[in-house]
């Protein structure tokens, strides 16, 4: 069963949504009402048997819950033990289940266990490790580790969430007022889920995009580009217009994962606009920190080597997260060369100022933009290695 995939999955989801409704109106949707319908979702879209190559079956579920118990207890011991746990080790452990799936042989290639959610929770659980390794995470609740963990509005295609910002959502207690402002703010989200995946995904697929796939040349190329990032872009943005809709009616208010980013001037702001708790996530655990080691430990002398270089590192892993094929890895680090080249020339041209500000140049900054940024979904798509 595909989250926000097909019918069927919207089908289950009206047995947590309708009683959600009438909870809410008299202010009882709580925190033990949203972890008991995750609890059941869950249950019910992980029934699938697996048949890893290791010999024996087990059902989907039973390898969450499994990866639930190592996420909490590596979490929880870190937070114990943090003046003595080595913080490489608890990022390592913590990465460890999700390299597996990815790497070692131990599932069948197209299991439903890669697609949902291992590694948007596996952010999650990084983002807390992180924050307890900073110190700005002094305490976990059980319940509330576990309602972020395994939320499951968002666990198969985020956006990715932060504990702290989850948390006080998690335990606010709505009014009714609160709720219906939620509610309305649900449906509107879900009518766009729906116009974007279903509706204007659905007729570029078929009457754009799948037409191209078995086509070459230049102007096919050309195409099947533009195609396939407008064909990507309501679709991703059609799952996260549902997650965020459907986590806002259980009093989540999860991040947006798209503000236009389309009409991004430069590939710096179309960052900040696409992906968008991807992008912000990245950028905070890897690059900026890997800034902060750099210049802590002198590590290089030019003024921008460690920018420079923590870009390459962070798009590249941010590549071998979508998979370990040449094509995401090559499209991680076309997306590293475009913004360290981009940082180069704003602050060469800030000094010369031969590219001037106005309406025009912002249009052709539009333009090249976009360009670029399909280009790189060529790349990302495969099509240009095949």
């Amino acid at each position: 069963m595909l989250p926000y995939g097909d019918f069927t999955y919207f089908g289950l989801l009206l047995y947590v949504v309708v009683p959600t409704v009438l909870l809410g109106l008299f202010g009882r949707a709580g925190w033990r009402w949203t972890l008991f319908c995750t609890a059941l979702v869950l249950a019910v879209q992980l029934s699938t048997v697996l048949k890893p190559t290791l010999g024996f079956q087990l059902r989907e579920v039973w390898w969450f819950v499994a990866f639930g118990a190592w996420q909490t207890a590596l979490a929880f011991t870190f937070l114990r033990w943090r003046g003595k746990f080595p913080s490489w080790l608890a990022i390592a452990l913590a990465v460890l289940p999700l390299a597996l799936v990815k790497v070692a042989p131990f599932f069948p290639p197209l299991s439903a266990l890669k697609f949902l959610g291992l590694s948007y929770i596996t952010f999650r659980a990084l983002d807390v490790i992180f924050s307890i390794k900073d110190g700005v995470l002094k305490s976990l609740s059980l319940s509330t580790w576990l309602g972020f963990l395994f939320f499951f509005p968002c666990i198969s295609s985020g956006p990715i969430d932060r504990y702290r910002r989850f948390e006080k959502d998690w335990l606010k207690q709505r009014t009714r007022a609160e709720f219906l402002d939620d509610l309305d703010f649900a449906i509107a989200c879900t009518f766009r889920g729906f116009l974007y995946k279903f509706i204007l995904a659905a007729l570029i697929h078929a009457h754009w995009l799948s037409p191209l796939e078995h086509k070459t040349g230049p102007l096919a190329l050309s195409g099947y580009a533009y195609a396939y990032t407008f064909y990507l872009f309501f679709d991703f943005a059609g799952y996260s217009a549902f997650a965020v809709g459907l986590s806002r009616l259980f009093g989540i208010r999860a991040p947006e994962n798209f503000d236009r980013p389309f009409l991004a001037k430069n590939i710096r702001e179309f960052w900040t606009r696409w992906h968008i708790s991807l992008s912000f996530w990245f950028r905070d655990h890897i690059h900026m920190r890997f800034q902060l080691a750099a210049a802590k430990a002198k590590w290089f002398r030019g003024k921008y080597t460690a920018n420079y270089l923590g870009l390459f590192l962070t798009f590249g892993l941010m590549g071998m997260w979508h998979g370990l094929a040449w094509h995401y890895i090559l499209y991680g680090l076309y997306h590293a060369a475009l913004l360290s080249g981009y940082d180069w020339f704003a602050r060469w041209n800030k000094q010369r100022r031969l590219w001037p500000d106005g309406r025009f140049p912002r249009i052709i900054d539009t333009l090249l933009t976009f360009h670029a940024f399909a280009f790189g979904l060529l790349i990302f798509s495969g099509k240009l290695t095949h």
